[in-house]
């Protein structure tokens, strides 16, 4: 698998086939699975104080993204980027 680096732009579709630009700004590696943290371009070009949505996404061992199934996983992967970014600061 190609390694995934921050500010990297993807193309995914949600739910409804409808495909949105993700940047990744933020990779995680917990318990052997890596993980990315997403928000939409869209979002983060635009010059607000709102908060930005981010959503994680596990890469399988294709190396595509999928979702997180558990609430425990989505916990864990969300905590520990959590204490990422307090670290940077």
């Amino acid at each position: 698998m190609e390694k995934i680096e921050v500010g990297e732009v993807f193309t995914i579709s949600d739910e409804n086939d409808m495909e949105q630009e993700v940047e990744v700004i933020g990779t995680l590696n917990i318990d052997r699975s890596d993980y990315v943290a997403v928000s939409f371009v869209d979002d983060l070009q635009t010059e607000s104080d709102e908060d930005i949505d981010i959503f994680f996404l596990k890469i399988d061992e294709e190396g595509d993204f999928a979702a997180i199934e558990s609430d425990e996983e989505f916990e864990k992967v969300s905590a520990a980027f959590d204490e990422m970014m307090n670290e940077e600061e």
